[in-house]
C-alpha cells in the first residue's frame, strides 16, 4: 500500500509542471538531433551510460524523450530496458528502439527540412505496434465531439452565422480579464493561499497552494511519510519527495511552473503572444468554447478555450518540447467563485498522456501575508549523505 502510495505521489508532482525539456531538436547531417554544441549543460552522453541514437543532446532531455516514447506506444520503461541497469542492451525491443529513432530523424531530414512533422505517436498511436491495416467501421460515422469548425470568416457561403461573426482573438482575451473582474482587480492581488485537496485515481490527499509576487508558487501535497513539493521562485523551480534531494526543473518545466506562478496570466496573456488566431469553436464539457491558437517567440504555442457566454478560460493546453515531439498538457478550469474581488478556478484538471489529477480547492485568501522565505530552495544534502546513482 505504501509502495503504490509512492507511486501516486510521485506521479502527481511529475505531473505538476506541464513543460518538460529545453529547445525543440532537428536532425542534421549525421541522423540525429541537433544541438547547440557552445559550453552549457552536460550531455546525454556524459551523464548517462551507453548512449548511441540521441548522443549531443541535453542530458536534461533524455527522460522526457523517453516519456514522449512510452506515451506514444503505450508502454513502459522495462519494455525497452533492463530494470536497474538501464543502460544494458539485453532486450530487443531496445534496439528495434534505436533503429526507429534513426527512421524518424531521417524521415524529417529527407521530406521535412530536419522539422518533427512525423514523431513516434504517428505510427504507433498507444500501441506497442503499428497498425498497418485500417479498421472496418464499426457503426455508422458520429460528428467528432471537441474538432475544432474552422473560422472562415468573410467566406459567406457554408460558414456558420455564429462562426463567420466570431470575435477576435483580442477581444476574446479582453472578455475574458473582464470576465474574472478587470485588469484593476487583477493586478491588485499580490499574494494567494489556497487549500483543498487533490485527487488522483482513488486517492484524495490535502494540499497547501502559495502564490506571491512576483511570480513565485509552491505546492504542499501532505502525505503519511511527509510532504510532497512543486515550487517556483521566479528563476529556479525544484521537486521534492519525502525522503529525497530536490530534483531542479529544466526548460518547459520552468515555463509552465512560470505560467502557473503568475498571478496576473490573464491581463499579461496577450502581450505573451506573439500571434493569435481564432480557430473555431469547440464543445468542452457543457460549453461552446472558442478556440484560440496563441504563437510565443521561441516557444511552443497555447491553445486556449474561452467559454462563449462567459468569456472565462475553460482550457488550456500548453506543449513541452522533447527530441522526438511536443508533449501536451491539457488543464481544464472549472467552478469559478469570486474570491477577494476578482473570479477564481476552484477546481482544475490537468491530464498528460501519463496521468490526470483534480485539485478541489475548499478555501481561497487572497492578499494574505505570505513569507518569502516560504519559496526558498532547500539546500543539497552533503555529497556524503546523497543516495546510490540510479
Amino acid at each position: 500500500m505504501k509502495r503504490k502510495l509512492a507511486v501516486v505521489l510521485a506521479t502527481i508532482t511529475l505531473l505538476s509542471v506541464g513543460g518538460v525539456v529545453v529547445g525543440r531538436a532537428q536532425v542534421h547531417s549525421g541522423g540525429g538531433p541537433s544541438v547547440d554544441n557552445s559550453a552549457g549543460p552536460k550531455k546525454a552522453e556524459e551523464q548517462f551510460k551507453n548512449i548511441q541514437v540521441l548522443k549531443g543532446i541535453p542530458a536534461e532531455q533524455l527522460v522526457p524523450g523517453m516519456q514522449f516514447i512510452t506515451a506514444s506506444l503505450g508502454v513502459e520503461c522495462q519494455f525497452c530496458h533492463v530494470e536497474g541497469a538501464f543502460e544494458k542492451d539485453d532486450k530487443k525491443t531496445k534496439q528495434t528502439a534505436r533503429k526507429m529513432m534513426a527512421m524518424m530523424f531521417a524521415i524529417n531530414k529527407e521530406n521535412f527540412d530536419g522539422h518533427l512533422n512525423v514523431t513516434c505517436y504517428s505510427c504507433h498511436r498507444g500501441n506497442s505496434k503499428p497498425v498497418g491495416i485500417p479498421t472496418v467501421m464499426a457503426e455508422e460515422p458520429k460528428a467528432s465531439a471537441g474538432e475544432a469548425k474552422v473560422v472562415e470568416a468573410n467566406k459567406g457561403e457554408g460558414v456558420d452565422a455564429k462562426e463567420a461573426n466570431a470575435p477576435t482573438a483580442d477581444q476574446l482575451i479582453e472578455k475574458y480579464v473582464q470576465a474574472l473582474g478587470g485588469a484593476a482587480a487583477t493586478d491588485k492581488i499580490t499574494s494567494r493561499v489556497m487549500k483543498g485537496t487533490i485527487t488522483f485515481g482513488d486517492r484524495n490527499i490535502p494540499i497547501d497552494i502559495y502564490s506571491k509576487d512576483p511570480d513565485k508558487r509552491i505546492s504542499f501535497t501532505h502525505t503519511p511519510d511527509g510532504d510532497s513539493v512543486t515550487a517556483f521562485d521566479g528563476r529556479e523551480g525544484w521537486l521534492g519527495f519525502p525522503g529525497r534531494p530536490p530534483r531542479e526543473m529544466h526548460g518547459s518545466e520552468l515555463d509552465a511552473a512560470g505560467m502557473d506562478a503568475d498571478l496576473h496570466f490573464a491581463s499579461r496573456l496577450r502581450g505573451m503572444l506573439k500571434e493569435t488566431q481564432v480557430q473555431g469553436v469547440e464543445k468542452i464539457g457543457d460549453f461552446d468554447a472558442y478556440l484560440v491558437v496563441g504563437q510565443r517567440e521561441g516557444k511552443p504555442p497555447l491553445r486556449l478555450y474561452f467559454d462563449e457566454k462567459s468569456g472565462l478560460l475553460v482550457r488550456l493546453v500548453r506543449y513541452g518540447d522533447t527530441p522526438f515531439g511536443l508533449m501536451p498538457t491539457q488543464i481544464d478550469y472549472a467552478d469559478y467563485r469570486e474570491a477577494g474581488g476578482v473570479k477564481v478556478p476552484f477546481r482544475w484538471t490537468l491530464a498528460r498522456p501519463s496521468g490526470r489529477f483534480t485539485i478541489q480547492v475548499s478555501e481561497v485568501r487572497q492578499n494574505a501575508p505570505v513569507d518569502d522565505a516560504k519559496f526558498a530552495k532547500p539546500a543539497a544534502p552533503p555529497e556524503g549523505q546523497k543516495g546510490p546513482a540510479k
